[in-house]
């Protein structure tokens, strides 16, 4: 895969703070001039390969942990937000755009959460009812700002897996059989006991501290129940951890805080039933087939699917994938991606991407080689997955899991293997979201890109009524 020019001036300038040196101190150390020094510390200048060597021998600069996919991911989301028509007479171009996420991220992050307010204002407002006077001013939700959290730490918490591939390793985890290792350890380590017992509806797990009894649905399936009882461990073993991250976030509510535990615990859990470097073994031998893999760490296709979106220990990286939870309606309610390719975060993902498919093919794994308009290509994967608890009268939400990589990777998954991955005529062109894609002739479009003017022709009518300018 091609590697385009680096520019690190941020991680650059770190290193050099770290080291308590003067730019004239640093350059003679690394053996280039202070003039060149100032330019890569401002992003004016890429880095050569000698000074990334230079950088490692003479400082530690872990080459292998340089990677654009925070600056990718800032650099959609800055994008999306400024090509909202409230900055049509503000056309930034791409180096621009480049310049501010590498040199002033922080102003990237701050200009992306005031034009979130902003969309939820203008919302607020289109849907005007008689309560409005009695509603706050619209704000970033809780929810949104934990999801941004994960989304911006490349949904990797290097503490809390290292803490779970330790006690994975203590309890003698993954085994054909987790769940009496893990009822074990709750009632030696902390005095809980694990039954299975009727409980209110929709309920999967209860926690009574008084009697320190877990009570588990007997009807839930039993990956839930397992992950459940990992659930209770990261609560009570690695709680205090997990409350130190969620207070550093920065977080402006007590709400945000308490949901981003429910994801840290979430997190721990899915890391000690699918232990880092065990788990990063087996994606690669048996070459990403999430099946195979559920079944091996009796786990769910979700949480593979979510573990596999985890692998990025610095040092110890897995294939870079992007991960998804869509609901029928359209919306992404999980949402990750170590790619180039990065979800909108406003409106319906584009209606050519095979995730929409996966809801009439249930049972199925669908495949799709899929090229973005910037010219990345994919192999992407689909499936459908049901959540509910069981029995007639229970309701079955039904999600589509997708995930997939950008094609230098994709030897890496069992599923490329008799695709014609040469063949470019054979990707379907995708986007992102119809608001912010510019391909001119795309016949699902839904609306017109904000960027771009519309041209009607009334003596003319094609699948679109309009053409772009």
């Amino acid at each position: 895969m091609a590697i385009g020019k680096l520019f690190i001036g941020k991680k650059v300038r770190e290193l050099r703070a770290a080291s308590n040196a003067t730019q004239s101190q640093f350059a003679e150390r690394i053996g280039i001039s202070t003039s060149y020094l100032n330019q890569i510390e401002n992003n004016q200048r890429p880095v050569s390969a000698a000074v990334l060597l230079a950088l490692a021998d003479k400082f530690q600069l872990d080459i292998a942990e340089i990677s654009t996919g925070e600056t990718d991911r800032l650099l959609s989301a800055l994008s999306e937000a400024l090509s909202d028509p409230l900055f049509e007479t503000y056309q930034p171009s791409l180096q621009e755009l480049k310049l501010v996420t590498q040199s002033a991220p922080g102003l990237a992050h701050a200009l992306i959460t005031c034009h979130q307010a902003y969309r939820r204002n203008g919302e607020q407002l289109a849907g005007m009812d008689d309560r409005l006077g009695r509603t706050a001013a619209a704000e970033t939700t809780p929810y949104d700002e934990v999801r941004d959290f994960f989304h911006f730490v490349d949904n990797y918490l290097h503490e809390l897996d290292i803490a779970a591939e330790k006690l994975a390793l203590d309890l003698g985890l993954p085994a054909a059989d987790s769940h009496p290792l893990l009822t074990d350890y709750l009632e030696k380590a902390f005095g809980v006991r694990v039954v299975h017992g009727p409980m209110a509806a929709h309920a999967i797990r209860h926690y009574d501290p008084a009697s320190r009894v877990l009570t588990l649905n007997p009807y839930a399936p039993a990956q839930t129940r397992l992950f459940q009882v990992a659930v209770e461990i990261a609560q009570l073993h690695a709680g205090t951890v997990a409350d130190t991250i969620a207070r550093n976030a920065g977080f402006r509510t007590e709400e945000a805080v308490d949901i981003c535990r429910i994801g840290l615990h979430n997190y721990f859990a899915g890391a000690l039933l699918m232990p880092y470097q065990t788990f990063l073994k087996a994606a690669r031998e048996l070459r990403h087939d999430i099946e195979l893999l559920a079944a091996r760490f009796g786990a769910s296709l979700e949480q593979v699917c979510h573990r596999l979106s985890t692998l990025q220990r610095p040092g110890l990286k897995g294939v870079p994938i992007f991960f998804a939870k869509i609901d029928r309606a359209g919306n992404i309610t999980k949402r990750h991606s170590a790619t180039k390719l990065q979800f909108a975060r406003f409106g319906a993902a584009c209606p050519l991407w095979n995730a929409h498919q996966a809801f009439e093919a249930p049972g199925r794994i669908i495949r799709q080689l899929a090229e973005t308009p910037d010219g990345v290509r994919y192999l992407c994967l689909a499936t459908q997955v049901s959540k509910g608890i069981g029995g007639f009268r229970s309701h079955q939400p039904v999600y589509a899991l997708a995930l997939g990589c950008e094609i230098s990777y994709a030897e890496a998954f069992v599923y490329a293997d008799d695709l014609n991955l040469a063949d470019r005529a054979g990707f379907d062109p995708i986007g992102i979201s119809c608001r912010i894609c510019e391909r001119p002739n795309c016949t699902s479009r839904a609306v017109p890109p904000f960027r771009r003017k519309i041209a009607v022709d009334h003596n003319i009518r094609e699948t679109t009524p309009y053409k772009l300018r």
